[in-house]
């Protein structure tokens, strides 16, 4: 191997370690600080991002990559060796657009302001809230100028990419406009059919330790390794920590099981893609997962294609039973299997994200993805976010979220935290998942009895080595192409929609 290449690997391995001790303390931060620490870490965190930036922005790496991609380009690299020398690149052309200073107060503001969300929202405070993410605005919208420039894109394109390389809104737009002239009509059609049946809502209290315990159980059974990783309660559910150490978390409900069981098997979708990613690559780029919308594919090829489908209730509506026997002595009909699946196959436009069903989930983030593209280009205001937001709510799921910013604008953590450019990857992960699926049912035919079993490691082999095991060496055209015969479309998330709810 040469030594420009190999100068190259040592110095992201250097990168990978700080990013490890970044990723734990965000995480801490999210899950186990307290209150009174907040300050102290969004300065040390804010250090620690300049001292990555500075690393990353190293005037010798120009050099170092140039003459690696010639060696690449005289066959003296493997694969993987070059696509790392890609990868390498692309993250060293995002970071030598942004200045330190900016890297800083981005830092500082994302930090100031998703600390003082978690209070603020459940305050339904937007006041409170305006000057601080208009702060985080303004830092997002000097980055995105800088981005936009060095890599010739524009605005919210910059911010687009960095989360999901090549995506363009130009190319977002078609998939979005199929999905929203198909879904009003499909959803109605599905309410109505849903009227009919009958569904019996488990009533609590569900003692916490018990969420845990059935949530705990039913990671470990489809493939979680608690050598790895563990899981813990937030604010705002999420999958942090690094391959090595995995942390995911939930928020828990004492009346109702169900939503904190299904955010937990989504982010436990997410856990597993990180824990199977190429062990010989972690602590390089090219071992890193390959894009946001393949990682939310995971999630939601856990939870939505999995976990809510009628083989894999099957097999956890005991165990549920089993969670909470003094609720099911009291309400048995609840607890059926059959009542169990229809609760997690209701449709019904709701106001938040996080809970909605997978046929309205869609609404939500298309109302995301233009409220931010307008936000970032600068012709909307934060002023003017809860207005705007009440408006395509009513417009695209019938609700008016007017005065109600708690369960409206405020509900999102990414925002306040400056991650944009992310939302439009949870849909692309919908679609994403249920192409993917399509492929593994055709590729594993007894895959349903299997689930009803509780038997994923059939699908666990196929995803490791179509996807996990990937890491990012191909890219995301060629990966999914390779995994299931096509880029990405909608017609398998519209035709797993009508087979779930009309079929």
């Amino acid at each position: 191997m040469s030594s420009a290449y190999r100068e190259l690997e040592q110095h992201q391995r250097r990168l990978s370690h700080l990013r490890h001790v970044e990723a734990i303390a965000g995480w801490d931060e999210a899950a186990m600080m307290p209150e009174g620490g907040g300050p102290a870490r969004a300065e040390a965190l804010a250090t620690l991002r300049v001292l990555i930036h500075e690393r990353e922005t190293d005037p010798a790496l120009g050099d170092l990559i140039e003459r690696a991609k010639t060696e690449a380009a005289r066959g003296e690299l493997d694969a993987w060796a070059a696509a790392n020398v890609r990868e390498i690149e692309r993250r060293w052309m995002r970071e030598t657009a942004l200045p330190t200073d900016l890297v800083e107060a981005a830092s500082r503001a994302d930090s100031a302001c998703e600390q003082a969300w978690r209070k603020l929202r459940a305050r339904n405070d937007w006041a409170g809230l305006r000057p601080l993410l208009e702060e985080v605005v303004a830092r997002k919208r000097e980055a995105a100028a800088a981005l936009g420039a060095k890599l010739g894109l524009g605005r919210h394109d910059a911010l687009l990419d960095g989360y999901e390389p090549g995506a363009r809104a130009a190319r977002l737009e078609p998939l979005f406009d199929d999905l929203r002239a198909f879904l009003p009509g499909f959803i109605a059609e599905v309410v109505d059919r849903q009227r009919g049946e009958e569904t019996i809502v488990p009533a609590g209290p569900f003692p916490i330790e018990r969420q845990r315990w059935l949530g705990l159980t039913l990671m470990k059974q489809v493939g979680f390794d608690f050598e790895h990783g563990r899981l813990d309660t937030s604010h705002h559910p999420f999958c942090g920590g690094v391959p090595q150490d995995v942390r995911i978390t939930t928020r828990y409900d004492e009346g109702d099981f169900l939503r904190s069981l299904m955010g937990v098997l989504h982010e436990t979708g997410h856990a597993k893609y990180e824990q199977n990613l190429p062990t010989a690559w972690l602590d390089q780029p090219v071992g890193a997962a390959r894009s946001m919308s393949v990682h939310e594919s995971q999630s939601l090829f856990q939870e939505m294609q999995v976990a809510r489908s009628r083989p894999f209730m099957t097999f956890a509506a005991p165990i549920v039973r089993e969670a909470f026997p003094e609720a099911v002595r009291a309400q048995p009909s609840a607890f059926t299997d059959e009542n169990l699946r229809r609760l997690q196959t209701r449709v019904k436009p709701s106001f938040i994200r996080v809970d909605a069903d997978e046929a309205t989930y869609p609404c939500h983030i298309i109302l995301r993805f233009e409220l931010e593209r307008r936000l970032v280009e600068g012709t909307l205001q934060v002023s003017d976010i809860p207005e705007a937001w009440d408006a395509a709510s009513r417009a695209l799921l019938g609700l008016s979220t007017a005065g109600n910013d708690k369960d409206g604008c405020m509900q999102d953590v990414h925002w306040p935290a400056g991650l944009f450019g992310y939302f439009p990857t949870y849909t692309l992960g919908a679609m994403t998942a249920a192409q993917l699926f399509a492929t593994a049912r055709r590729d594993l035919p007894d895959v349903d009895e299997r689930l009803a079993r509780g038997d994923m490691q059939p699908l666990n082999a196929w995803l490791r080595e179509r996807i996990w095991s990937q890491g990012s060496c191909r890219e995301t055209d060629d990966l999914l192409t390779r995994a299931t015969g096509s880029p990405l479309r909608a017609d398998a998330f519209k035709a797993h929609l009508r087979a779930r709810y009309l079929g």
